[in-house]
């Protein structure tokens, strides 16, 4: 991570846009949990809604790496001059294709953007808690982590693992962020969501 020698304000302006922020609707579907999540267009309106009178902006740039990985790093600003940039967060394209690529850079790009301003882009039980719903949460709390949820959680370590932080690390890491000592094989859905989150949104977990 890249700053300017002071953040002071720029952290004043970000924690005044957290506090005024609407958060979006979740309107898009999501093929892989069967959920709604918010599309990126859906998460720079809000961002524009209260971003720009705090004084921040943020640009964005597709990278790419040695090894063919599509990658977005952000530039947050501020108006006083201060500047945060974010380290690129790379992922492999499932489909090399430009569409592949196309497709993952607008999936950085809203997890990324996400991360920072603190937009809730993904499905989670607030709705359910929110009406007291109880039954319908507990349903989707204990809901068993699908085959394709594990299968992509394994395959952001593998790309994240490094010789310094080896894939083993990285995961045991990664459980100390979820704060959870259960192995992957018995995570819920809910579980392996926030772990791919985690894993799309940080240089390493």
């Amino acid at each position: 991570m890249n700053k300017s020698e002071s953040i002071v304000e720029i952290s004043k302006a970000l924690a005044k846009f957290q506090e005024e922020v609407k958060q979006p609707l979740k309107d898009a579907d999501n093929p892989f949990f069967k959920s709604k999540y918010v599309p990126l267009e859906n998460v720079v309106e809000a961002i524009a809604e209260s971003g720009p009178k705090n004084g921040l902006s943020f640009v964005q740039w597709p990278k790419n790496d040695e090894t063919g990985r599509v990658g977005v790093a952000t530039l947050l600003m501020h108006t006083s001059g201060e500047f945060i940039e974010f380290d690129a967060v790379f992922m492999k394209a499932d489909k090399e294709t430009p569409q592949g690529a196309g497709a993952l850079i607008t999936y950085l790009k809203r997890y990324s953007l996400s991360a920072i301003y603190g937009i809730t882009s993904d499905a989670d039980d607030d709705a359910n808690s929110s009406s007291g719903n109880q039954a319908s949460q507990s349903k989707t709390n204990g809901a068993r982590a699908s085959d394709k949820q594990l299968n992509f959680v394994t395959k952001l370590l593998k790309e994240k693992a490094t010789n310094d932080i080896p894939q083993d690390r990285l995961y045991n890491g990664l459980k100390n962020r979820m704060k959870t000592d259960v192995d992957m094989e018995n995570w819920t859905a809910q579980q392996a969501s926030e772990a791919i989150k985690i894993l799309s949104t940080n240089k390493s977990a």
